[in-house]
C-alpha cells in the first residue's frame, strides 16, 4: 500500500469512528475560546522564562491531580540527562501527535499547551470536550529541547538544530521524537514553532502573527489525503486566528526540505500541519498574553475540528489563498527624521529601520527578557511596515551621547561629535543606541525618546 492510498484508509476509518460528524451546535467559537482562555489560562512564567524543571513540575501536577484523564511517560533524554516527556489524554482511535520546542528559543506554544490541558481538564463533561475524548487520542510533546531551553537557544547541547536530524538522528532529542512517532503512527501532527519578527504577510507591511504550512512529503509537492486533511485544518485555524489578528496570517514555504522533521514525518506517514508564531500587530510590553492566546485558539479549534467532523468538510482553498511569508517588518521603524550618525558627516534625511530580538540575560540575579534591537535597514524605507512606525518629520535622530540622557530633558548637541569617539554610531547594524530630539529655540533640543538596546547600552569611551 502506497503512501496515498494509506493516508485515503486512514482518513476514512478515522471519520467513520468520529462521535460526532454532524454536530454543530456545541462548537465553540473563537470568540469564546478567547473568553474561555481569558477566565481560566494557567498562570506561568513568561514563555521565555520557561525552563525544564517548570515544564516536567507541571506536566507531573496536571497528571496527578486528574491522573485517569492524563497520563504522563518519559519517552528519551536530552544530551545532558533532562527528561523529555510525553503527556497524553483521551481514548479515541484517532491520534494526534503535537510537539513543541524543537528549538529552545521557540517557547510561545509550549504554554498554550498547558492552558489546553486546563481546558481540557475544566470542561471534561462539556459536550466539545467530551466529544474530544471520545474520538482522539492526543499526545503532546511541550519541550523536545529542554537543553536549548535552558540557554534559550536553537540548537541543542550538541549544538545541532534538531529540526535538520531527521535523516542522521545524531540528537537523542530527535531519536525520541522518531521513536514516538513510530510507536503511535498518528494519524496527523503539529510542529509548533516561533519564527522571525521580521516575518511579514506577503508585501503587506503587516507582521506575520501566525504563518502555516502543510507539509509537503517529497519535492513535487505531491498531495494524498493526509496532507489534504493538514490543508484543510490550516484553513479552519486560519478563520480563527483572524478573527483577532486579520490580515496577519500567511503561508510558510512548502518547498520540501530533506533532512527537517516535520517533512520526513509527513514522508512517514503522518501529515504534519507546521504552526509557526511570530510578532504580534503592535510593539508594546506585554506581547506574550496575546501570542498564547492566539496559539490556544488555534489548538483547540484544530483539535475539535478533527473530534468533530467539521476538518473533513473544510474548504482547502481557506489555506491555499493565504499570503505568502516575507520579510518585510522591523520592529521599530522612524520615518523622515533629521540623522546626526555621530561619525562627522553632515547631516541627512533618511528612514531608520531598528530589528528586535528577544534575549533573556541575568539582570539583579534572576533571569530576565530583554530587546536586543540594531539598525537593519537605513536609507528610503518606504517599502517596510513595522510593528511601530514613528513620524521622525521636523526631528532629530542621533547617537545616545551621554549616559544621563533623559526622556523630557532638554539638551545640547555635542559640537564635536568625532571627539567623543562614541562606541555606537547611527548606521546600518549598530545597536540602536538613539536619542529623538526635538529642536528648540537657541539651539536646543527637547528629548522626545530614548531608544537603547537592552544588551549592549551606548556609552562614550573613556
Amino acid at each position: 500500500m502506497d503512501i496515498r492510498t494509506a493516508g485515503a484508509v486512514l482518513l476514512m476509518a478515522s471519520y467513520g469512528c468520529s462521535a460526532g460528524g454532524t454536530q454543530q451546535a456545541d462548537v465553540r467559537s473563537p470568540r469564546e475560546l478567547a473568553a474561555t482562555w481569558d477566565a481560566e489560562h494557567v498562570q506561568q512564567p513568561l514563555p521565555p522564562l520557561l525552563r525544564h524543571q517548570d515544564v516536567e513540575q507541571r506536566l507531573r501536577a496536571v497528571h496527578r491531580a486528574v491522573p485517569d484523564l492524563f497520563s504522563i511517560e518519559q519517552i528519551g533524554t536530552s544530551v545532558e540527562g533532562r527528561s523529555i516527556n510525553r503527556l497524553w489524554f483521551g481514548r479515541g482511535r484517532f491520534h494526534v501527535l503535537l510537539w513543541s520546542q524543537m528549538h529552545g528559543d521557540e517557547p510561545t506554544a509550549t504554554a498554550a499547551l498547558f492552558d489546553l490541558f486546563e481546558h481540557v481538564r475544566r470542561h471534561r463533561s462539556g459536550a466539545d470536550v467530551r466529544r474530544m475524548l471520545d474520538t482522539l487520542t492526543v499526545h503532546v510533546v511541550p519541550m523536545l529541547n529542554p537543553d536549548g531551553a535552558e540557554r534559550y537557544q536553537r540548537r541543542n547541547a550538541q549544538g545541532i538544530d534538531i529540526n535538520r536530524d531527521a535523516l542522521m538522528l545524531q540528537t537523542p532529542e530527535g531519536r525520541a521524537l522518531k521513536a514516538l512517532r513510530d510507536r503511535l503512527n498518528p494519524r496527523i501532527g503539529f510542529n509548533l514553532h516561533n519564527q522571525n519578527w521580521g516575518t511579514s504577510v506577503g508585501h503587506t507591511g503587516k507582521a506575520a502573527t501566525i504563518s502555516l504550512l502543510s507539509v509537503a512529503y517529497d519535492e513535487a509537492r505531491s498531495e494524498n489525503e493526509g496532507r489534504l486533511l493538514t490543508k484543510k485544518v490550516a484553513g479552519l485555524v486560519r478563520d480563527a486566528v483572524e478573527a483577532f489578528a486579520p490580515g496577519h496570517v500567511a503561508k510558510y514555504d512548502d518547498s520540501f526540505e530533506p533532512r527537517a522533521f516535520g517533512d520526513n514525518i509527513t514522508k512517514w506517514g503522518t501529515p504534519v500541519l507546521l504552526i509557526e508564531t511570530g510578532a504580534p500587530g503592535t510593539s508594546g510590553d506585554d506581547v506574550d498574553t496575546p501570542l498564547v492566546r492566539l496559539n490556544f485558539v488555534a489548538l483547540v479549534t484544530a483539535l475539535d475540528a478533527l473530534a468533530s467532523g467539521r476538518a473533513e468538510r473544510a474548504d482547502p482553498a481557506r489555506y491555499e489563498s493565504l499570503p505568502m511569508n516575507d520579510s518585510g517588518v522591523l520592529y521599530q521603524l522612524i520615518r523622515r527624521a533629521t540623522v546626526i550618525t555621530g561619525t562627522g558627516v553632515p547631516p541627512f534625511t533618511a528612514d531608520i529601520g531598528i530589528a528586535g530580538q528577544r534575549i533573556v540575560r541575568e539582570v539583579d540575579g534572576q533571569p530576565a527578557v530583554l530587546m536586543q534591537t540594531r539598525i537593519e535597514e537605513f536609507g528610503d524605507l518606504s517599502t517596510f511596515g513595522a510593528l511601530e512606525v514613528i513620524d521622525g518629520s521636523g526631528l532629530t535622530i542621533a547617537p545616545v551621547f551621554s549616559p544621563a540622557v533623559e526622556q523630557g530633558a532638554t539638551v545640547t548637541l555635542p559640537t564635536d561629535w568625532r571627539a567623543l569617539e562614541l562606541t555606537d554610531i547611527v548606521g546600518p547594524g549598530e545597536p540602536a543606541n538613539l536619542v529623538l530630539l526635538r529642536p528648540n529655540d537657541g539651539g536646543q533640543y527637547t528629548v522626545e525618546r530614548v531608544f537603547r538596546n537592552a544588551a549592549q547600552e551606548s556609552t562614550p569611551k573613556k
